[in-house]
């Protein structure tokens, strides 16, 4: 007998997208006295986002896929500028699919109605530039005029 087109059982491996390093810069303008710290946010990792459909009735078009990899978050820059958001990566699966995580057999979740969204797994955070550490304080020296 020929092998069935029904597949009720699909085991893939899915690693999120790493978030983006956030950027080291320091603004320098000859019109601006003292520059200072203007480095951006990294961005965040892609999701693997799994997606009830009532269309599907098997899980065949998961079988030769079996390697699933989302985006790396950009990093920032300067300027201010934000690293890319790493692209989500959705995967279509029949109503009453059953989530598993194969090492603990846990079972994660059921999607249970049309058109769920559950996150498989989750991307990376964006790293902080150094723009978020800038403090309203002025440094204090030894020996300087306003100590």
């Amino acid at each position: 007998m020929a092998e069935s087109n029904f597949i009720d059982y699909v085991k893939i491996f899915c690693a999120s997208g790493h978030g983006g390093a956030g950027s080291m810069h320091l603004h320098r303008a000859k019109y601006v006295p003292k520059g200072g710290p203007d480095g951006g946010d990294g961005g965040r990792g892609g999701h693997i986002v799994l997606r009830a459909n009532k269309q599907l009735w098997t899980l065949i078009h998961l079988k030769y896929r079996k390697h699933v990899k989302a985006d790396n978050g950009g990093n920032g820059q300067g300027g201010l500028r934000t690293g890319k958001n790493g692209e989500d990566i959705f995967l279509e699966v029949p109503v009453g699919t059953v989530a598993k995580d194969a090492e603990t057999g846990e079972t994660l979740f059921e999607m249970m109605e049309d058109g769920e969204e559950r996150i498989l797994c989750k991307g990376g955070r964006g790293g902080l530039g150094n723009n978020n550490f800038k403090t309203a304080t002025k440094a204090r020296k030894a020996g300087s005029y306003w100590n």
